[in-house]
C-alpha cells in the first residue's frame, strides 16, 4: 500500500475487493463498467489539466506556506464583521469534531436529537436578545436574510396593497453597503422598487410596504426607531431591522420597539471572521408570520411515548412540495455555524455576554475620549463599539498600517474605529498611538482614561432580561459544558458512526487533513474586507481553486461568491438574464424545467423574475425530448433557460443530453446544469461537454466540505466565455465580471475559509485521484444495486442497465403489507444506518447514493440490513401495525424496560444482525409526532411541564 496518496485513503473499496465487486456486477473491469454507464459521446478525450497529486504532508506543508503569506493586522473596519473569540472547549469539541461536522440536515428528527437541541438554544438566543417571538435555525448571512425580509414582506402585503401594486421598499443609508447590494439583487426579480435615504427625513407614504433599518447603524451611531415604526405601521407599512447581535445584550431589543422582523448574523458570537465565511445568519419575527419565515425552522414535540422531542417544523421540506410556489429558495442554513453562537451563549450565559458587551463599550468609550483629548472629533453622540472620527487619510492611514492596523476609511477626512471582543488595553494603546503620531503627541498616556463612561442613553438601554432559560445559566466551567456537548452529540448519527447513503447530498469523507487548517487563525483571523494585499495567502488559494473548478467543468471562468447550492442556483440564472438583457432580449423570462428537478430549481427559477414550464418525463425517468422539443419551440421568442440536472435526479445519465442542450441553443436559451450530481462527472465528463452554459457546483458535496448538520455549504457558478462578465462583484472589494451582477452573498468570495477544504480535496487527488474517485462512486452504486435486485426493484437505469452514482428504490409495493417508506428509514435506524432520501424525487421509495468512500464492508453492511428488512416488510401483514418496522425506532429504554408487549424479541428489535453488537446505535427518542408539533408551534426552550399538556 501506498501511504503517500490521499486516494488510497478517501477512496473505500481496496484493490483485493474488486474481484467480488465486478462478479458482483457482471463486469470484468472498471473500464467496461464506465462504458456501460455513461454515453460515449460525452466522455472526455483528454485529461484535465490539474498539477500533480501531493501527498497529505504535502497539503499541509503547503497550506501553512499559503497561511504564512495572509499579513494579520489588527483590525477595526467592522461593517457587519468582528474578531471574536471562539472558547477552545467549542472549538476543540464542536468545529474540530467529525460527530459535529458530518452529520446531515436533522430530517431524521429520532437520531438527531442532539443538534436539533442545540439549534433550539439558537433560536431562544435569538429570541430573546431581539425581543421576537420566532426565530429560525440560521440564513446564509446578513445580507441574505435582510433580503429574505424585503421578500417576505413583499409577499405579506395586504389585498390593497397588491391591487393597487404597491411596490416601493425603503432602505435606510445606514444600511451595510453589501446589504443594500444583495437586495439589489433580490428586488430587481421581484419587482420592488428600492428607495434610499434618510429615515429621520423619510416622508411616510402609501406608495411603501417596508422598510429596512440598520442598529446600529453602519458607521456606528444608534437610533431610537420606535417612534419611525409606530408612523409606519399607521401607513400599513412593515419595518425589518438589521441588528448587531452582541449588542443586544446592552441595546433594548428591536422587538419592543414592534417591528416586524430582525436580521442579522451571529459571527461575533465566537466564529472566526473566515474572510467573510462561513458565519450563521439569523431571521426573527412575529408568530403571526410562522408561514412564511424561510429556512428551517425546529420545533418541540412528542414521541410515540409521549416524551418531549425535537424536529423540524412547517418548512422542513417546502421547497420539495411548493416548487415554483416556494416561500424561499432557502435550502441549506449555516448549522453547525449556529450550533457554535448558540454554545457561545450557553457556555458565556447572560452575565458573561454581559460583560463582554460592557468591557466593548467601555474601550470604545475610552477610545473616543482619548482622540478628543488628541484634538480629533467624534460624529457619534451615542453608539455601542463604533466611532466615526474626523481625521485626515493621506496622514492616518500610512502610519496606521506601518502599525499593521485597519481602519475603515469612509472617505479622505472620516475613518470608522469598531471595537470587538479581542481588543485588549495594549490594542488600545495602540491605536491611539496611531493619532496621537498624525497629531505630533507623542507624548500622550491613556491610563488616566481607563475606564470611561457609557454612552448608551436611557431610553436605548436593555431593561428586559434574557437567556433566562436553565441551558444558559448552568454549563459554565470547561467540564460541565465539555460534556453537555458531549451529551448532545451522542444522540446523533453522523459519518464517524456508519455510512450516510443519501441520494443527491453525496455524503462523502471529510478528510482530517483538509479540515485541519480551518482551525489555523491565519485563516480563521481574516477580516474580508481588508485590502487585497494583506490576503495574499487567502487570494492564491482562492484564485487557484477557481482554476481548478474552471478545468473541472470545461467552463472559462468561476465565481465562488454564492455560499449555498441554491444561491447558486439563483446566481446562475440571474447571470443568464444579465446575459439576455445585454443583448436587448429583456423578454427572455420562460425557464424550462424537468419535472423530476429538485425542488429549489423552481424556487430559484421564480426568485431570478423567470415563468417556470415545466417538461414531461418518459416511463423510463428521462426527459421527454419530443415534449421539450415542443415546449422550446412554443417559448422560443421567450425562452431564457433550461435547469437540467446530470446525471438526472433519477439516477441515469440520459444519452439524449447533447440533442437536449442544442435544442435549448438553438430557440435561444442557455443551459442552466444544476450540479448537484457532480460526482458523477468529475474527470470522466462535464457540463462543458454536454453544452451546458453555467452550472453550480455543491463543494459540500463534490469536494468534501462537510454538511455540517445541514450547512455550512458553498455553491459556486462556473461559466461559459459569454457569461463571464456577468459573474457577481461586491460593493467593497473589486471582484466578479466587467458587467458583473450585483451580490449574491455579503462577502466578496463568500464562505471563503472552507473554501480551503475543497482546495485541498483537488491538491491531493490531482487528476487520477478525481477520475478514480468518480469511477469508484459508480462502482459502489452499481454493486449495492445488484446486491439488492431480487429484493428491491431499482426503478430507472440506463440503456445499459447501469445506475450512475445514486439509484431510486421502490418502496410503494409494499403498502399491501401496510408498510410505508417511512418505515423502512426508521426501522434502518435499529439497524444502525441513516436512511437514504425519503419520497425525493418519486413518492413513496428511497434514494441511495453510498459515494466513493465508502468500503465494501459497510456497502455489505447496509445491503444485509436493507435486505433483513425486506424479509420483515414479507411477514408484515396490513391488518397487524404491531410489528418492528411500525414500532421503529426502538430505544435503549424501551428494550431496558420491564415489561415488553410486543409479539417480536427484544434481540429481532435491537439487535436483528450480528455486525450490530459490536457498534450499536441507539435513538434517544421513538418516532416523533410530526402532526401534532406544527399544531402545537413551539419554537424556544420551554420547560417541559409547560409543553406537555396531553
Amino acid at each position: 500500500m501506498n501511504t503517500d496518496s490521499f486516494a488510497q485513503r478517501h477512496i473505500g473499496p481496496r484493490k483485493s475487493d474488486l474481484k467480488k465487486i465486478f462478479k458482483t456486477i457482471g463486469v470484468s473491469s472498471m473500464e467496461e463498467l464506465i462504458n456501460q454507464t455513461i454515453p460515449d459521446d460525452i466522455l472526455l478525450q483528454k485529461k484535465l489539466f490539474l498539477k500533480p497529486a501531493m501527498t497529505e504532508l504535502e497539503y499541509l506543508e503547503h497550506n501553512g506556506e499559503l497561511a504564512s503569506k495572509n499579513q494579520l493586522f489588527k483590525t477595526y473596519i467592522g461593517l457587519g464583521y468582528h474578531n471574536s473569540i471562539l472558547p477552545p472547549v467549542i472549538q476543540r469539541n464542536i468545529l474540530e469534531n467529525p460527530g459535529w461536522y458530518t452529520a446531515y440536515t436533522p430530517y431524521q428528527a429520532e437520531i438527531a436529537q442532539g443538534r436539533l437541541e442545540a439549534l433550539l438554544n439558537f433560536q431562544t438566543m435569538v429570541c430573546d436578545l431581539t425581543g421576537m417571538e420566532l426565530a429560525n435555525a440560521s440564513l446564509l448571512d446578513e445580507a441574505t436574510a435582510a433580503a429574505e425580509a424585503m421578500a417576505l414582506l413583499f409577499a405579506l402585503r395586504d389585498r390593497t396593497q397588491k391591487k393597487a401594486g404597491i411596490n416601493k421598499f425603503f432602505v435606510s443609508e445606514e444600511v451595510l453597503p453589501q446589504t443594500i447590494s444583495l437586495l439589489q439583487t433580490r428586488a430587481i426579480p421581484l419587482g420592488v422598487e428600492l428607495v434610499y435615504g434618510n429615515h429621520e427625513e423619510f416622508d411616510v407614504s402609501s406608495e411603501f410596504f417596508g422598510t429596512l433599518l440598520q442598529y446600529p447603524g453602519k458607521y456606528g451611531k444608534i437610533y431610537y426607531y420606535k417612534s419611525f415604526v409606530e408612523k409606519a405601521h399607521e401607513a400599513q407599512i412593515k419595518v425589518a431591522v438589521a441588528a448587531d447581535i452582541l449588542s443586544l445584550v446592552l441595546l433594548e431589543a428591536p422587538g419592543n420597539f414592534g417591528v416586524d422582523v430582525v436580521v442579522g448574523n451571529t459571527q461575533r458570537f465566537g466564529i472566526p471572521l473566515g474572510y467573510g465565511g462561513p458565519h450563521a445568519g439569523f431571521f426573527a419575527t412575529n408568530e403571526a408570520f410562522k408561514r412564511s419565515i424561510p429556512g428551517r425552522i425546529i420545533g418541540v414535540t412528542k414521541d410515540m411515548n409521549n416524551n418531549m422531542s425535537y424536529r423540524m417544523a412547517l418548512q422542513t421540506r417546502e421547497q420539495h412540495i411548493k416548487r415554483d410556489r416556494a416561500t424561499s429558495n432557502i435550502c441549506t442554513a449555516q448549522v453547525l455555524l449556529a450550533v457554535m453562537a448558540g454554545m457561545y451563549a450557553v457556555y458565556h450565559g447572560p452575565d458573561g455576554l454581559k460583560y463582554i458587551a460592557n468591557k466593548v463599550h467601555t474601550t470604545t468609550a475610552t477610545l473616543a475620549s482619548a482622540l478628543q483629548k488628541l484634538g480629533f472629533s467624534q460624529s457619534n453622540k451615542t453608539y455601542f463599539d463604533t466611532i466615526l472620527v474626523n481625521a485626515d487619510k493621506s496622514i492616518l492611514k500610512p502610519i496606521a498600517e506601518g502599525k499593521e492596523i485597519n481602519f475603515y476609511y469612509v472617505d479622505d477626512f472620516t475613518i470608522s474605529i469598531s471595537i470587538n471582543e479581542t481588543t485588549s488595553f495594549s490594542d488600545l494603546k495602540n491605536i491611539i498611538a496611531v493619532f496621537a503620531e498624525a497629531a505630533n503627541n507623542t507624548d500622550f498616556t491613556i491610563e488616566a482614561l481607563v475606564n470611561a463612561p457609557a454612552t448608551i442613553p436611557s431610553e436605548l438601554k436593555r431593561k428586559t432580561e434574557f437567556l433566562t432559560d436553565e441551558v444558559f445559566n448552568r454549563y459554565h466551567s470547561e467540564t460541565e459544558m465539555m460534556r453537555y456537548i458531549k451529551k448532545l452529540e451522542r444522540k446523533d448519527l453522523s459519518l464517524n458512526h456508519s455510512m450516510i447513503s443519501l441520494g443527491s447530498c453525496t455524503m462523502k469523507l471529510n478528510a482530517a487533513s483538509e479540515m485541519l487548517p480551518l482551525s489555523n487563525p491565519q485563516w480563521g483571523g481574516m477580516h474580508p474586507f481588508v485590502p487585497v494585499e494583506q490576503a495574499e495567502g487567502y487570494q492564491e488559494m482562492l484564485h487557484n481553486l477557481e482554476d481548478q473548478l474552471t478545468e473541472i467543468t470545461g467552463f472559462a471562468a468561476t465565481s465562488l461568491q454564492p455560499n449555498s447550492g441554491a444561491q447558486g442556483e439563483f446566481a446562475g440564472l440571474m447571470v443568464i438574464r444579465a446575459y439576455h438583457e445585454s443583448r436587448g432580449d429583456t423578454h427572455r423570462n420562460i425557464c424550462l424545467i424537468p419535472s423530476s428537478a429538485h425542488g429549489t430549481n423552481p424556487a430559484s427559477a421564480v426568485m431570478a423574475g423567470m415563468k417556470v414550464v415545466v417538461t414531461k418525463a418518459t416511463e423510463e425517468g428521462n426527459i421527454d425530448v419530443d415534449d421539450l422539443r415542443e415546449k422550446a419551440i412554443l417559448h422560443k421568442d421567450n425562452l431564457s433557460a433550461l435547469m437540467v440536472t446530470y446525471p438526472s435526479t433519477h439516477g441515469v445519465y440520459e444519452a439524449s443530453i447533447k440533442e437536449i442542450t442544442s435544442i435549448i441553443h438553438k430557440n435561444g436559451g442557455q443551459v442552466y446544469m444544476d450540479g448537484a450530481n457532480m460526482n458523477a462527472q468529475v474527470a470522466l465528463t462535464n457540463p462543458g461537454a454536454i453544452g451546458a452554459d453555467v452550472c453550480h457546483l455543491n463543494l459540500h458535496k463534490t469536494f468534501a466540505i462537510p454538511h455540517g448538520g445541514g450547512g455550512p455549504g458553498v455553491g459556486p457558478i462556473c461559466v461559459a466565455e459569454q457569461l463571464v462578465p456577468f459573474l457577481p462583484s461586491n460593493p467593497v472589494i473589486e471582484t466578479g465580471g466587467e458587467k458583473g451582477i450585483t451580490a449574491i452573498s455579503a462577502a466578496p468570495w463568500g464562505s471563503a475559509l472552507v473554501c480551503l477544504i475543497s482546495y485541498g480535496y483537488i491538491c491531493m487527488l490531482g487528476e487520477k485521484g478525481l477520475k478514480k474517485s468518480t469511477e469508484y462512486a459508480i462502482l459502489n452504486a452499481n454493486y449495492i444495486k445488484e446486491r439488492l435486485h431480487g429484493s428491491y426493484e431499482v426503478l430507472y437505469s440506463g440503456e445499459r442497465g447501469r445506475a450512475a452514482h445514486e439509484m431510486i428504490v421502490d418502496c410503494r409495493p409494499f403498502k399491501a403489507n401496510g408498510i410505508e417508506v417511512t418505515d423502512i428509514a426508521k426501522r434502518l435506524m435499529d439497524y444502525g444506518f441513516h436512511a437514504p432520501t425519503v419520497s425525493f424525487p418519486v413518492a413513496g421509495t428511497l434514494m441511495i447514493e453510498p459515494t466513493e468512500s465508502e468500503s465494501l464492508e459497510e456497502l455489505d453492511r447496509f445491503c444485509d440490513a436493507m435486505i433483513s428488512i425486506r424479509k420483515e416488510i414479507d411477514e408484515a401483514t396490513l391488518d397487524n401495525p404491531n410489528n418492528a418496522l411500525k414500532n421503529s425506532p426502538h430505544t435503549q429504554a424501551m428494550v431496558t424496560s420491564d415489561t415488553w408487549s410486543f409479539p417480536y424479541s427484544r434481540k429481532t428489535a435491537a439487535f436483528p444482525l450480528p455486525y450490530i453488537k459490536e457498534n450499536k446505535f441507539w435513538p434517544t427518542v421513538r418516532r416523533v409526532d410530526d402532526a401534532y408539533g406544527d399544531r402545537n408551534l413551539i419554537c424556544t426552550c420551554t420547560p417541559i411541564e409547560e409543553f406537555m399538556t396531553d
